[in-house]
């Protein structure tokens, strides 16, 4: 049976009862600590996958094509942050600063791969264009989003130099992923071929963050902290700041007179953000409880994201065939 449009997918139903599981039974003391030490290696587990997936000849093959892949590139990495910057006299008197500080990680974050793709290919756009850009984008985020993140919001990462944050970034997901590419000659058939069941692997390392993480902030009092007008307040937010940067994706991408199925690739490829990703960087960049809040907007971003893009995708593919 088909699921109604707007009924939200297995996956992001497991997240929301992970968050109530944490909210009822928190993990916490030498569990919490045995919890983190599992978490650290299901990430580098998750990256050496990643990795080892990633055609490297696919990504340079697709390069040629660097006016869309620029300007994809710049919508995720720059207009995002400058939007969520822009907005910040009306977000965070409307959500606060802590949720604020996590709608400004969503904006540093990756494209995602598998959606965008997928959604590119129902609206008839430049399928080997989405597929390159979100996959390129993917491997550039590992490199330049936490850099914006240190850019933007400073003492909210880990209190740790510079240096050292961008070490622990090198060791736990850097390392991993570059561990998989190198190793694609002898495991990529493998990973290619058992792909259906190796998404576990990534669905589940972000199952173990979600939790502990939720976890840590239900031990830290976050319900007795964020009312539900917040959350409600949260909700509009991350509406408000999709609808802005899909129109601007589109008029820009207008604009620059690429073609109806490149538009195409550009709104998909440039206008979402990636949860697998995500939720690792924050493991990594993040401690304590204020992990919790912090992701909240991003869970809420990519529902929304995923309703309002399969609407969007219908809507091209009943547009006429071109000849």
């Amino acid at each position: 049976m088909k699921r109604p449009r707007f009924i939200p997918d297995n996956f992001t139903l497991i997240l929301i009862g992970l968050v109530v599981l944490a909210s009822v039974l928190p993990v916490s003391g030498d569990a919490a600590v045995a919890a983190d030490w599992l978490t650290n290696l299901a990430i580098a587990l998750l990256f050496f996958l990643h990795g080892a997936k990633l055609p490297t000849q696919a990504v340079v093959a697709g390069l040629a094509h660097w006016r869309l892949h620029g300007l994809v590139f710049a919508c995720t990495f720059l207009l995002f942050p400058a939007i969520g910057l822009a907005l910040r006299p009306v977000l965070e008197p409307a959500i606060g600063p802590d949720l604020y500080r996590g709608m400004l990680f969503l904006c540093a974050l990756p494209a995602t791969v598998q959606s965008a793709i997928a959604f590119t290919s129902i609206a008839r756009g430049n399928v080997a264009a989405a597929i390159c850009s979100a996959a390129t984008s993917s491997l550039v985020g590992i490199f330049v989003t936490p850099l914006l993140v240190l850019l933007m919001l400073g003492a909210a990462v880990q209190s740790m130099p510079l240096g050292e944050a961008i070490g622990k970034i090198t060791v736990q997901l850097m390392v991993p992923f570059l561990a998989g590419q190198l190793s694609r000659r002898w495991i990529g058939s493998w990973v290619e071929t058992n792909k259906a069941w190796l998404k576990y692997v990534d669905q589940g390392s972000i199952y173990l963050v979600i939790y502990t993480a939720f976890s840590r902030a239900v031990v830290e009092g976050i319900w007795n902290t964020l009312p539900l007008w917040q959350l409600a307040s949260l909700t509009v937010a991350c509406c408000v700041l999709l609808a802005v940067i899909l129109v601007m994706v589109n008029f820009i991408a207008r604009r620059l007179r690429f073609s109806v199925e490149d538009r195409i690739t550009i709104l998909f490829a440039g206008s979402k953000k990636s949860l697998a990703s995500g939720v690792p960087m924050a493991q990594v960049l993040f401690s304590g409880a204020a992990m919790g809040t912090l992701l909240l907007p991003l869970m809420l971003f990519h529902q929304i994201q995923l309703m309002v893009c399969a609407v969007l995708a219908k809507r091209y593919a009943r547009r006429p065939e071109t000849p």
